[in-house]
């Protein structure tokens, strides 16, 4: 059997086995990848990250016309096995991935552009690891009705695009939050036809302090199940929390994930409003496995 040479590492607790294919030569089933990703009989993750070039893959092909220095591309699949768009989380530790393994340099104040199936994302160093410009947000996805496991009623969701599709519904209370049972999918109504992650969110208290303002996430990640924490999912619950709040709501946010925090920040730019991701990436442990 082939073996893979992989680390394991995690962003805020979500995690992911990661694994450098420079030449675009190994090309991991579903099964294998639900496989890897399974907690008692794999390694256990959140999804699989591939490193590869992006001119050794056809998905790279539109990366390299957004941006001919995204020479690496961020090849993400969920646990599921199913081939996501982007993930907040993973870039930031498939970056460090790359820094740490020699096949990108990052310097004081420098950028380095990543390809995703979500576009060009474009990365800094700094404080808390590394922020990410995630680039510019839609409200897509209408108001779809949620419903999930332990909430009595079905509440009403906002739909944000990120780069992924997500639907954010506000809770009244870390009561009600705390209880929702999100190892069962949430129900939509109507169901996007790819799909959406669905984050449940509650306001800190208070909610707006020094100008930042705190927010509390549980998420369910399509592909994935619950996680301990999305990326992308804090930056569309901050996004429609800062869309409800109303013109006085600020632009910098914290959002506490069960795994840690992770900051947002939106500013404009010339061709739309553009939203950022800040946060810490480890790298746990390097292994072998057959496949």
């Amino acid at each position: 059997m082939p073996e893979l040479h992989f680390t394991k590492g995690h962003g805020t607790g979500n995690d992911f086995v990661l694994f450098a294919d420079p030449d675009g030569a190994v090309n991991l089933t579903p099964e294998q990848i639900r496989l890897l990703c399974d907690r008692h009989f794999g390694i256990g993750a959140d999804g699989i990250i591939r490193a590869v070039r992006s001119k050794n893959l056809p998905d790279g092909a539109a990366a390299l016309a957004e941006d001919d220095a995204a020479e690496w591309f961020m090849d993400y699949s969920n646990s599921d096995g199913s081939v996501s768009e982007m993930c907040g989380n993973g870039i930031r530790v498939f970056a460090q991935f790359l820094l740490e393994n020699g096949l990108a340099e990052l310097g004081t104040g420098d950028t380095l552009p990543i390809g995703t199936r979500g576009g060009v994302r474009d990365l800094q160093r700094n404080a808390n690891g590394f922020q990410v410009d995630m680039g510019r947000w839609s409200l897509a996805g209408g108001e779809p009705l949620v419903r999930a496991r332990n909430l009595k009623v079905a509440r009403p969701g906002l739909g944000i695009d990120v780069g992924n599709p997500h639907v954010v519904v506000a809770l009244s209370s870390d009561d009600e939050l705390d209880s929702a049972d999100l190892g069962v999918i949430p129900i939509l109504e109507p169901e996007p036809k790819a799909g959406a992650n669905v984050e449940f969110v509650v306001p800190r208290d208070p909610l707006v302090k020094d100008g930042v303002g705190a927010i509390r996430m549980r998420i369910h990640e399509r592909g994935s199940g619950e996680t301990l924490s999305c990326g992308t999912g804090a930056v569309a619950a901050a996004l429609a929390t800062r869309y409800w709040a109303g013109e006085a709501a600020p632009n910098h946010w914290r959002v506490d994930v069960p795994g840690g925090s992770l900051g947002v920040r939106m500013w404009p730019a010339e061709d739309g409003e553009h939203v950022s991701l800040s946060g810490p990436a480890e790298l746990v442990f390097d292994g072998v496995v057959s496949y």
